[in-house]
């Protein structure tokens, strides 16, 4: 369970309630910070994941990535290039790319990433103007994706089980965290029904293959 989630005032207790809920991953995602701004928010999000033990992702900088020795960077399809990410913070950091469609993940497969996320699978107001994948573009990442993906896009506790029927097991959460009043429950929930979807598609197909 992967959180994005934007700049906030209460951006320590936000993100200690979300791992205490069982988030795996954290990005911090701001588009409206100046860069001294957003290093010193960085920095601040970066010491409650590594209290926690959690790894921390910037979007966008490698730069700012470096400087606030973060555990990787996360770009998009009009950001740094992957490479350049990869040579700014080292073999040992996590770089990872956003595909929207067959054709960017196929660009991907040569990229120096460690992982790729796919979606959104519905339209989502962090993504404005972006229309949805579908499913059917999750489909497609588990057949053809030589990294792990991760799937974004309208995660909640009521469609995950759609999700992972399609093929994913590893999940972006934005608003349902973001949104809630009580983070720290909402990510116990998802995490729970996240855990219920994948184990339900894997008795599944072990039915299927005996």
């Amino acid at each position: 369970m992967y959180l994005c989630t934007p700049d906030r005032e209460d951006l320590a207790r936000f993100l200690k309630e979300c791992i205490s809920g069982g988030v795996d991953v954290v990005q911090l995602r701001e588009k409206h910070l100046e860069a001294k701004s957003l290093l010193k928010r960085a920095r601040l999000a970066k010491r409650v994941c590594a209290d926690a033990g959690v790894p921390f992702i910037l979007n966008d900088r490698p730069d700012l990535a470096l400087e606030c020795e973060a555990d990787g960077v996360h770009v998009g399809q009009d950001d740094a290039p992957a490479s350049l990410a990869r040579r700014i913070l080292g073999e040992a950091a996590m770089v990872g790319l956003s595909t929207h469609a067959p054709s960017e993940l196929e660009d991907s497969q040569g990229e120096p990433v460690d992982y790729v996320s796919v979606g959104p699978v519905v339209p989502t107001p962090t993504k404005p103007g972006r229309e949805g994948t579908g499913l059917g573009y999750v489909q497609y990442a588990k057949r053809r994706a030589l990294r792990p993906f991760f799937v974004t896009g309208g995660v909640t506790p009521d469609t995950v089980f759609d999700i992972a029927a399609a093929g994913a097991s590893r999940f972006v959460v934005v608003r349902y965290l973001t949104e809630s009043d009580t983070p720290s429950l909402a990510a116990r929930r998802l995490r729970e029904a996240i855990k219920r979807a994948i184990a339900t598609q894997r008795a599944g197909a072990e039915a299927k293959s005996t």
